[in-house]
């Protein structure tokens, strides 16, 4: 999930840890048959056992606007019930693959033991040995996924831990992740239209709106385009919490940790100094933003010398409504409202704000982006196709999945494919 960059930072203010998760913290422990998650800080806490029902529904049907369960709600899986599932993790199942290690198509079946190519199609992912965030991430899933329930979360639905073995189980995204529309290549991967990417953009935003509303203020910390997933509707859901943190306190801005995130995703003011902020989110939705207007990734070694970070080439195109056009996505051939994208570059050019305070919550944002869907204004047909000025999409670099600090790698374009940390 990530790549080292930096190091600890040593907090004078006293503000919370790295290591700090949900309330009522949820602590891993292995015996000899089974892994037990018992509820540390609620007295009598529930513990999630291995007879836990499995069940796709996870009350978002009856909590529209999410929850946080007291402990996690999660099935514990044999790795040979996940191994039948994924057809002994063959190749040809595998979805994407990500710093954690490789995700694969399953088949669960609800009542019975996994049979392989039936069932309740779920997402596997299994921990690479190689892996250097490994456990700790795989913790964090647990801890937040595992209590955070929302419409526009990716539901966790499991996990397994056998001797060295860790793997975490999902519903299945059928549309696979935003960067693949985005950024993919191929004839299996079609341009997202206006309506959809603006669909796209409220769900993310919901997601993201929730988690910083909660009681606890969860900062996401890797808000971007390949972590946000696409249900067989084009519902997007947050997915990887691999690196999710409870906010400050209320005397707090702030919480100090290592910086750990995306390049060109990451907030100006947490690279710097390790300081991060709820609203360091919002840059990252920003940046996301910029990707869904310009179908062009926030960094890409490809392009010429001065457009490898997206945002810091594009912002002077976004305050004008004539230079917009010049570097809107040309896969949406001109079909698309002319002043919602505008209000949106607009939106996109606060969420980039440098100093955090001056950036809008994402409560304000989630509510532009509804008014611009609620006026329902209608896609124009352009008169001539626009052309964008020294940029055109590049092909992807292949490379080796070798990470090193300060040298960002470009992902294949893969469902479930996430791009580089910095760590």
């Amino acid at each position: 999930m990530g790549i080292c960059w930096g190091s600890p930072v040593d907090d004078p203010a006293g503000t919370a840890s790295s290591t700090d998760h949900l309330s009522s913290t949820v602590a891993v422990s292995q015996t000899t048959s089974q892994t037990t998650f018992s509820s540390s800080a609620a007295s009598g806490g529930s513990n999630v056992s291995g007879n836990s029902r499995f069940s796709m529904s996870s009350g978002d049907e009856s909590f529209p606007h999410g929850q946080i369960l007291p402990t996690p709600n999660l099935r514990i899986f044999s790795f040979a019930e996940l191994k039948t599932a994924t057809k002994g993790f063959r190749a040809d199942t595998v979805l994407g693959e990500g710093g954690f290690g490789k995700v694969y198509k399953g088949w669960l079946d609800q009542k019975t033991p996994a049979k392989s190519g039936s069932g309740i199609v779920v997402a596997v992912k299994k921990l690479n040995a190689e892996s250097l965030q490994g456990f700790e991430e795989w913790q964090s899933e647990i801890n937040f996924l595992g209590r955070l329930s929302h419409p526009n979360l990716v539901k966790l639905l499991g996990y397994c831990w056998e001797d060295k073995e860790l793997l975490l189980v999902y519903e299945f995204m059928q549309k696979g992740s935003l960067e693949n529309h985005l950024f993919g290549r191929g004839s299996a991967v079609q341009p997202l239209p206006w309506d959809i990417r603006l669909k796209i953009a409220i769900g993310a935003a919901r997601g993201l709106a929730f988690l910083h509303m909660s009681d606890k203020h969860v900062i996401y910390r890797d808000f971007k385009a390949s972590n946000i997933l696409l249900d067989g509707s084009y519902i997007a859901k947050l997915s990887d919490f691999g690196l999710a943190k409870m906010g400050p306190s209320a005397s707090q801005s702030h919480v100090t940790t290592r910086v750990m995130g995306t390049y060109g995703y990451a907030a100006p003011e947490y690279v710097a100094t390790g300081h991060l902020y709820v609203k360091s989110d919002v840059y990252g939705f920003g940046v996301v933003l910029v990707e869904i207007l310009t179908g062009l990734r926030a960094l890409d070694t490809n392009r010429p010398s001065g457009q490898h970070n997206l945002v810091e080439w594009i912002k002077p195109y976004l305050s004008e409504k004539r230079k917009l056009k010049n570097v809107m996505d040309t896969h949406l051939e001109g079909k698309y409202p002319s002043k919602a994208a505008y209000i949106i570059a607009q939106l996109s050019l606060r969420c980039l704000e440098a100093e955090p305070k001056h950036r809008p919550g994402m409560e304000e944002v989630l509510e532009t982006l509804e008014q611009l869907e609620a006026a329902n204004e209608k896609p124009r047909e352009p008169r001539v196709r626009s052309t964008r000025p020294n940029a055109h999409r590049h092909t992807q670099q292949q490379v080796s999945n070798h990470r090193s600090p300060l040298h960002p790698r470009q992902d294949r374009s893969r469902t479930y494919q996430h791009t580089p940390r910095v760590r």
